[in-house]
């Protein structure tokens, strides 16, 4: 069975860059979201395997819906993207709970081999 991902990013052209890659890699992307508020409503209706998080997004960043996804779901796998590949970043992710950081411009064999390496 396909596993299922919610990608989350304020940009379209960038959750459509990622749903071609996710949907070439044979996963199922089973929704999407332009911030943070949203992710989580998905996240509670979706019960996606997995969210590909943008960090830097209007009215709820990645990092608050991260922590938000979270308190949830404890066993929530969450893998952080973001053209900001400040350390700080990604130490506040990985603190928060994020399996992975994936610093945009992305390798389609980056994103791939990250998201294999979390849900397998």
């Amino acid at each position: 069975m396909a596993k299922n991902i919610l990608i989350c990013d304020d940009a379209a052209f960038m959750r459509m860059m990622i749903k071609n890659v996710l949907t070439k890699g044979g996963y199922n992307v089973a929704g999407e979201a332009e911030n943070g508020a949203k992710a989580v409503e998905k996240y509670k209706e979706l019960s996606p395997d997995l969210v590909l998080m943008d960090i830097t997004m209007p009215e709820m960043d990645g990092i608050q819906a991260l922590k938000e996804i979270k308190a949830i779901d404890g066993g929530a796998k969450v893998i952080m993207c973001s053209a900001m590949g400040q350390q700080a970043m990604v130490v506040e992710s990985i603190q928060a709970g994020a399996k992975d950081f994936i610093v945009k411009p992305f390798q389609e064999d980056r994103v791939l081999e990250a998201v294999k390496k979390v849900i397998g």
